[in-house]
Order: structure tokens, then C-alpha cells, then sequence
């Protein structure tokens, strides 16, 4: 079960101010799929195509010629299950994939190069030659599918969020993950865009002091309905699980420009939510019976600082993935702050050129048999915080205490 925790204690912390996204690394339509787009034609928000670093692998080391077996679930709307070049890893071989829609699933075997495929999850799951798998699902499906995979011996890795508004879930795979031995880690874009990476070095080096406030925004204008897989209809259509979706229950994206820079986490929360003007971010148009477009939240931090955390569906003029933190001192010491290389033939991708970074990442704590940056504490930690401050936007602010998990 969650364990309640009133302060970590850390010996290094950093502070630093910044805004930039930075450059996004996006590899080829024929290595990772067509780059998805909406209904209306534009490239969704954090696939925009940008130029290839030449040199992300130039300084790369191979660690082991052995390939590791995996399964890919998921092509969706944002082909997600062939964004992250696991197909393209040296020391991976994509052995299966499955999608609930049959056109799909073959789409994601083309483009992934494999000849099996499954009709579902838990049909692939069966494999024994599969040894990790990739959950690239509609959100609320993606603890079910993780908890099953790690009570199969697989190894897991998976989009965000970890769970979809359930604390009951996220102790659910918490202790699945401590009872299989097996490795998980969800895939955070923003532990790998530059700015945040930066940020993360930095505090490893004890460059300065305590965190006494950090912030992060996840903007993603949802004006228009995106849509996604529909459990009802089985189909990818307008009223899919995105529609009306709490904008707390994906808090990832920004709560990383804490945890992701510390390893630490939100112990309590007040969060306002604002009712939104557009249709289906109203609660009587959507199945969530969520009225709010914004949702704010102040945090308190395990290091006794504070944390403002946005996640905003409802303003055109804002969009994008950032962060800030701020320390007690300034300038001391140096700290390199490069992102890892890529393995040759992985791109960077999508999201500030953090996709393959997170497959590599997977990869290597596999094959060195250690715990994988975005483990599931982390993993858990910023995704909880967001399903209890969307509990407290629905109590008006209420401040309220949050699980806290540690591995």
C-alpha cells in the first residue's frame, strides 16, 4: 500500500529559471509512423517536425549485443506505439504488437517491422517470447494493462498518466511492481526536454541548495475536440476519453519540473479549477461530469517548498510544456548538462526530442539490471498528486494530503 510521508530529506538541491522548450529531434515518417494529426489536419501539439541532431549518437557506447524481446500495444490517434523507435534499437527486437482496431494494428506492424500480431492486450500478453512491453493505450487503460503484464513477468514500460483518477489503482500497481521484481517506468517527456534535463543535472551537482518554489504548465488547447479511443464504441471518435477530461487527472507534464528535477514529491495540495466556457469542458457534456477547463494547484514539497503546477485545456493563446525552479543559492559549482546520446538509428522524436531518450533509457536499465529513471515511485508520485488536487478544486481549495510512495 501508499505509504504517508511528512519530508524527505535530500543533500543536494537546485534552483534555476527558465522557460525554453528547446529544439525537438523528430525522426522520419518511415521510422516512426505518419506524424498524427487531428481531425482537422494539424500535427497535434509535441509532434511538430523540427531538424535531426547529426551527432546525438556520435558519443554513444554499445553496452550488449543482446536484443530484447518486446510487445507494443497501442497505435491510436497519436501512433503512439511506433513514436518512441523501439523498432529502431539496437539491442530491441519487436516481436508482437496488438491494437483493439484491426486496421490499426496492422499499421503498427508495418511500420514496426513484425509479422505477429494480436487483437488484444491481454491475447499478446500470452507471448512467452515477449520479455518487456510498451502500453501505448488510451489513458485509463493503462494500470490494467501494466498490473497484467507485470503479473505475466514482463517487464513494463508506459505512456502517461500511470493510472487515470484512482488511487485505488495506483496502489494496485505499486505493490504489482514490488511483487514482480520486474521493471517499470513511464514514459515522462518532459524528464528528457532540455531545459528540465538541465535543471535535473544541476541539482545532482548540489549546484544550489534548497528548492523554495518551482513551477510548471502543461498548456494543450483542447478547444476543438481531439478525440481518442471510445470504450463504448470500441472506434477512435470525437467522444473519446479526452473529451471533458479533468485537467489534473495528466498532471505529468508539468509536476515533472519538480519531481523530475529532485526525485522528490508533493505532500499536500490546494488546487482551483476554473469552469470552462467551451462545451464539452462542461460537466453536462461529458462522462467525467468534470466542469473545469483549468485547474491550478499549489503543492508543498517534500523539501518543505511550494510548487504552482498548471494544467490549462481552455486558452488559445497558450500552449506547451515548461518549467521553472528556484533554489536558496546560485552558481556554485559546475554541472554538465547534455543530454544522454541516442543509439544509432534512434531519433530523438517528438516532445522536444525525448522519445527515443525514453526508449534507450527502458532499455539500458534492462540491460543493466538497475532501477530506470521515471521508476514507478516517481511515476506515481506525479501522477496521484493530480488526482487528489482534482479533488480538492472540487472542494473549492480544501487543502488535502497526498499518498506518498517510495520504493
Amino acid at each position: 500500500m501508499s505509504k504517508f510521508s511528512s519530508r524527505r530529506q535530500f543533500i543536494q538541491a537546485v534552483g534555476l529559471g527558465t522557460s525554453a522548450l528547446g529544439a525537438g529531434i523528430t525522426a522520419s515518417a518511415q521510422e516512426t509512423g505518419s506524424v498524427p494529426k487531428d481531425a482537422s489536419g494539424q500535427v497535434i501539439a509535441g509532434f511538430e517536425n523540427s531538424h535531426a541532431d547529426p551527432n546525438a549518437s556520435q558519443s554513444w557506447q554499445p553496452f550488449s549485443d543482446r536484443k530484447i524481446r518486446v510487445g507494443i500495444a497501442g497505435y491510436g490517434l497519436c501512433r503512439f506505439g511506433a513514436q518512441f523507435g523501439f523498432q529502431n534499437h539496437p539491442n530491441v527486437e519487436v516481436v508482437a504488437v496488438t491494437d483493439l482496431i484491426p486496421s490499426q494494428c496492422a499499421e503498427l506492424a508495418k511500420v514496426c517491422g513484425c509479422e505477429t500480431t494480436y487483437p488484444s492486450f491481454e491475447k499478446m500478453i500470452l507471448d512467452d517470447r515477449i520479455e518487456a512491453v510498451f502500453i501505448a493505450t488510451d489513458a485509463p487503460s493503462h494500470a490494467r494493462l501494466a498490473i497484467l503484464g507485470l503479473e505475466h513477468g514482463k517487464h513494463v514500460a508506459s505512456a502517461v498518466p500511470a493510472v487515470f483518477g484512482s488511487l485505488e489503482d495506483a496502489d494496485r500497481l505499486f505493490e504489482a511492481v514490488k511483487k514482480s521484481g520486474q521493471k517499470y517506468m513511464m514514459f515522462e517527456t518532459s524528464y528528457f526536454r532540455p531545459d528540465l534535463y538541465a535543471m535535473y543535472q544541476q541539482y545532482q551537482a548540489g549546484q544550489f541548495g534548497e528548492l523554495v518554489y518551482s513551477e510548471g504548465e502543461y498548456y494543450h488547447y483542447f478547444g476543438k475536440l481531439l478525440g481518442g479511443y471510445n470504450p463504448k464504441t470500441k472506434q477512435v471518435d470525437s467522444n473519446g476519453w479526452r473529451k471533458g477530461l479533468p485537467p489534473q487527472y495528466y498532471p505529468t507534464h508539468s509536476n515533472a519540473y519538480y519531481i523530475g528535477v529532485t526525485g522528490g514529491s508533493f505532500t499536500e495540495v490546494s488546487c482551483m479549477g476554473n469552469h470552462s466556457i467551451i462545451p464539452h469542458l462542461q460537466a453536462a457534456n461529458n462522462d467525467y461530469k468534470n466542469p473545469f477547463g483549468s485547474e491550478i494547484a499549489l503543492f508543498r514539497t517534500s523539501e518543505g517548498g511550494m510548487s504552482r503546477m498548471a494544467v490549462c485545456w481552455d486558452m488559445p493563446s497558450a500552449h506547451g510544456e515548461q518549467g521553472r525552479v528556484y533554489g536558496q543559492q546560485t552558481g556554485k559549482g559546475q554541472a554538465k548538462t547534455d543530454r544522454p546520446p541516442l543509439p544509432p538509428g534512434v531519433a530523438g522524436g517528438g516532445h522536444g526530442g525525448s522519445h527515443g531518450l525514453l526508449t534507450s533509457e527502458f532499455v539500458d536499465a534492462i540491460l543493466r539490471d538497475r532501477k530506470p529513471w521515471v521508476d514507478v515511485a516517481q511515476s506515481l508520485n506525479m501522477t496521484v498528486a493530480g488526482i487528489v488536487a482534482h479533488q480538492s478544486a472540487f472542494r473549492d481549495g480544501e487543502l488535502l494530503k497526498i499518498p506518498q510512495y517510495v520504493m
